[in-house]
């Protein structure tokens, strides 16, 4: 007599019996998932090395590297504000061995700034983890006469068409929260855009510039040594690198663009596997838990987060229509 399968046989039977009815490709994704990884994997930063995002990158792919047992590459390929490097991830094979660490630049913002998108992050990229929030200060040349944010306002209001205000570039998000302030106000503030927030930072202290937005890593020297003043932070946490520093919207500053700020995240190309994008988030966030992790991001300005794929994914509904309206609001478009 044949005997009758137990419920765990049974199980395994089901299960492969799913697979064989799924195909080949299931059953190649299901092996690649459950070896991975088994090789290096690479983590492609689309901006140039140096930077907050390239350091952030390295010390997730450093902790990264022990857990996973493979090492964790850092590809850096700057160009086009972020699009060239996630372009590159993008149109990659889906196999788990290609990542994009990124801004939300290139991972939001970009789409609503420019006319042509060589890709479409919610079509051809899968959300992992947002790792941190990274938050700005308000900084203004030593010389102008305000110490808050309100003060500043007041300051821009009685000087329409005098003053001009920095970015690191067009459709940043130091762009679009100058250009905010300027379109609240009536204020005509002229802005220019540089190649990087190291220039812009050297114009603000020698005057040409009188506003800027500004990473804490690059103007925490300047604001220590008195060269630049800092009015607030974005965002509705002080920074833990500039306590001193109230936030503008405590300051009474309640426009959406002073409560927003911008964040670091990993994306994978589109199709990759899900037990793949699950485990890789379950490793960030675990390195993103990590003491020494927590406080060399807060050097920074940033606030560590480590989210779920699905609590990526909610956040990043939220975050959707907020730069969508201020990129309209703004102007600001390419091609």
């Amino acid at each position: 007599m044949t005997q009758a399968p137990t419920r765990r046989q049974w199980l395994s039977q089901a299960s492969a019996a799913a697979l064989a009815l799924a195909g080949p490709s299931a059953f190649a994704q299901s092996a690649s998932a459950s070896a991975w990884p088994n090789k290096a994997v690479k983590l492609i930063v689309p901006f140039n090395a140096g930077g907050a995002t390239d350091i952030s990158a390295r010390v997730i792919a450093e902790k990264l590297s022990t857990r996973l047992g493979q090492p964790v590459l850092v590809d850096n390929r700057g160009g086009a504000a972020g699009i060239l490097g996630t372009d590159a991830v993008a149109k990659s094979a889906p196999d788990g061995y290609t990542f994009v660490l990124s801004l939300s630049t290139s991972l939001l913002i970009n789409q609503f700034l420019y006319t042509k998108m060589p890709y479409n992050p919610q079509r051809d990229l899968a959300l992992v983890s947002q790792i941190a929030d990274a938050p700005t200060v308000l900084v203004v040349n030593a010389n102008v006469p305000v110490s808050t944010g309100p003060e500043l306002m007041a300051y821009i209001s009685k000087n329409k068409g005098k003053l001009s205000y920095g970015s690191w570039g067009v459709g940043s998000q130091a762009h679009l929260v100058g250009a905010q302030i300027s379109q609240t106000l009536d204020a005509d503030m002229s802005h220019v855009a540089y190649k990087g927030e190291a220039p812009m930072l050297q114009d603000l202290i020698g005057g040409q510039i009188q506003i800027a937005i500004a990473s804490a890593l690059g103007a925490k020297p300047h604001i220590d040594s008195g060269k630049i003043k800092a009015l607030g932070v974005t965002g509705e946490q002080r920074m833990t690198v500039l306590p001193q520093v109230p936030t503008l919207p405590e300051q009474g500053l309640k426009d959406e663009v002073f409560r927003t700020t911008g964040w670091v995240a990993i994306a994978a190309p589109a199709k990759t596997p899900v037990e793949v994008v699950q485990r890789m988030s379950a490793e960030v966030r675990a390195v993103c838990a990590l003491p020494e992790v927590r406080e060399r991001f807060a050097a920074m300005g940033f606030t560590t987060v480590g989210s779920t794929p699905e609590q990526f994914a909610a956040f990043y509904k939220r975050e959707y229509p907020v730069w969508e309206r201020l990129v309209k609001a703004s102007g600001a478009q390419l091609d």
